[in-house]
């Protein structure tokens, strides 16, 4: 079967270059020129490998890899113009696998090519559902949208991040700790407050009702859980 790469760069002369060199060799090609579409194609598509660039307007890359980490392993190089450490690293820090700095040769970038699929197989990549449903909630992780009775449901960034950890550890119990420490960051372990807040708040949005809730559901001096339904 023939290996399918996803590449992603909101200038089409690159899109053009990497398709040619990557068509040479075998590779059949997708193409995608903004974020938001890289992010819909690897949901509905399901490539072998993305090559992604970091500065594009809207959702960049940085923005678009996370997003897809939501719902997928698949193998990402992130493709950036800056080269600099800083960029390289938070690339790997939202969950790419590997970088290309432009501008590259067609050597440098197949060598890449082969290197990141080879490790893809050797760990298996996979993909979950990119929606997620949960009794009368939908959430699109592709899109990052939520719905209620298929109605949208509007949620801040931190909220929909919040959610997100529930979805991810479906009918496991998240302490307070690993709620703060994963949504707000490691300085706010001890802010509990916080939680309780964003909790309420989520809860009045995604509840039914929220004195009885059904989604976000308390464990008494353990911490919260979604129960696998």
């Amino acid at each position: 079967m023939t290996t399918r790469i996803l590449v992603v760069d909101d200038e089409p002369r690159y899109v053009r270059l990497m398709e040619a060199n990557l068509t040479t060799e075998g590779y059949q090609v997708l193409k995608a020129y903004d974020g938001q579409n890289a992010v819909e194609i690897v949901a509905e598509k399901q490539p072998d490998l993305v090559l992604l660039d970091v500065m594009m307007p809207g959702l960049n890359g940085f923005s678009a890899c996370e997003r897809i980490r939501e719902f997928s392993n698949v193998p990402i190089i992130m493709v950036t113009a800056k080269g600099e450490e800083q960029d390289r690293v938070r690339g790997l820090d939202v969950g790419a696998d590997d970088y290309i700095v432009k501008p590259f040769s067609a050597t440098e970038l197949l060598a890449r090519v082969r290197a990141v699929l080879r490790r893809a197989i050797v760990s298996g990549s996979s993909f979950q559902q990119a929606v997620f449903n949960h009794s009368n909630l939908q959430i699109d992780l592709a899109r990052a949208e939520v719905f209620k009775d298929e109605k949208m449901v509007f949620l801040s960034a931190t909220e929909y991040r919040l959610l997100l950890q529930f979805v991810h550890n479906l009918g496991n119990i998240l302490t307070s700790e690993d709620l703060l420490v994963n949504v707000w960051g490691p300085e706010y372990r001890e802010d509990k407050e916080i939680l309780w807040v964003s909790i309420s708040r989520l809860r009045q949005k995604l509840e039914d009702d929220p004195r009885n809730p059904q989604h976000i559901v308390t464990r008494s001096g353990l911490g919260y859980t979604m129960p696998p339904y």
